[in-house]
């Protein structure tokens, strides 16, 4: 499995959220073992231009917080495109590290059906109208090349446009939406194969007082003979066998009792973040 995420440049240079997953990227407990980034940068953050959008260079510094290598690849050039995404992936399954590939392209037409570029960005659309559109480049110098026939090259564009075509047409009989058709995954220990709630009833989760008393007595011990531990502790795992001999819980224990009871069933229990480690609340 390889994680790859789509940025596009204003939100890569402008969302936190950015940043924070970079510094988790390597973490014990958060890693994916490298996301390869791939930012289409489009020079245009809808009508904001990058001087008034973040006071770096490039939108991809942030990146380099973590020291990630980072390839500007002129997106008008496939072959180039093709030969960075490679050496990406090989630096990625090398050094389980992320990476990232910054695209450097251009948006043809508006952010939106609504949005008429040579209002806010005249001299910036003047020039992109000039440039010849990256499928025209590139078809033109594989049929110099003698790579491809026009005929070949002709034939693929229409094949793609029948794709496109059909499943517009075929979109009109879709009368009634599924919501199954866009979840994930279809949970098949919950719903049925239409989509509908397997049952509407829970099973019981309740468990004997028994294991209950087991688990309380278990979560005020200390799991290693003759371990020396704080005082502080050893009145919190004190007070903690008190309430479980007087059939009483607060919510420290009651968690404690949810999770020992599903870790007695052979389920995984993962604690991240330090307030649930220590159980403050």
């Amino acid at each position: 499995v390889m994680s790859i995420l789509l940025h596009g440049d204003a939100a890569f240079a402008g969302q936190g959220v950015v940043y924070e997953t970079f510094h988790l990227s390597d973490l014990p407990s958060y890693t994916t073992n490298g996301t390869i980034h791939v930012v289409v940068n489009n020079q245009i953050g809808f009508t904001t231009d990058p001087r008034m959008a973040r006071s770096s260079p490039y939108p991809t510094d942030v990146a380099r917080v973590v020291n990630a290598p980072i390839f500007h690849v002129n997106a008008d050039d496939p072959e180039a495109v093709i030969y960075v995404c490679s050496v990406a992936a090989e630096w990625r399954n090398t050094f389980n590290k992320d990476v990232v590939v910054d695209l450097v392209c251009y948006r043809r037409r508006g952010h939106n059906e609504m949005d008429e570029p040579m209002f806010t960005q005249p001299l910036m659309y003047k020039q992109i109208h000039k440039q010849v559109p990256v499928l025209k480049k590139y078809a033109d110098k594989l049929i110099a090349d003698g790579t491809v026939t026009l005929q070949e090259f002709e034939e693929e564009i229409a094949k793609y446009d029948r794709i496109c075509e059909e499943a517009y047409t075929r979109s009109k009989d879709n009368k009634i939406l599924h919501i199954k058709h866009w979840l994930d995954s279809p949970w098949p220990g919950f719903f049925n194969v239409d989509g509908e709630p397997k049952s509407m009833s829970c099973p019981p989760t309740g468990i004997s007082e028994e294991l209950l008393t087991h688990i309380g007595n278990v979560a005020s011990s200390v799991p290693v003979e003759d371990f020396k531990i704080h005082s502080g502790l050893s009145r919190i795992l004190k007070a903690r066998s008190e309430m479980t001999k007087n059939r009483v819980v607060d919510w420290a224990l009651a968690e404690y009792m949810a999770f020992g009871s599903v870790l007695k069933e052979g389920i995984h229990v993962r604690l991240s973040g330090q307030d649930v480690e220590r159980g403050t609340f």
